[in-house]
């Protein structure tokens, strides 16, 4: 691997773990609930790129099927919780 490639993938998780850091923020600050959900699967997904590129960077495909699982269970949380947020219950 590159040096070039290093340094990219490098500042890459670097800005990945600002991002977790800003939405934890918002998710521990957030005024409404909405907002909550939203940084929660915004975290999630920056959780599942930080993940790959981690897999990128080591060159293993042992991070891969973690990533998908992962995304897998944000989507059906997110929408789970939205359910909840806007009827109250989420199994019918």
């Amino acid at each position: 691997m590159s040096g070039f490639l290093q340094a990219v993938i490098t500042l890459t998780m670097v800005c990945y773990g600002l991002a977790m850091l800003l939405a934890l923020c918002r998710a521990l600050r957030g005024p409404t609930a909405q907002d909550r959900v939203l940084a929660i699967d915004f975290l999630t997904i920056v959780a599942m790129l930080l993940m790959l590129v981690v897999g990128i960077r080591y060159a293993s495909d042992t991070y891969f099927e973690p990533a998908l699982l992962l995304a897998l269970f944000g989507f059906v949380s997110s929408t789970a919780c939205a359910k909840f947020l806007l009827r109250g219950e989420v199994i019918e």
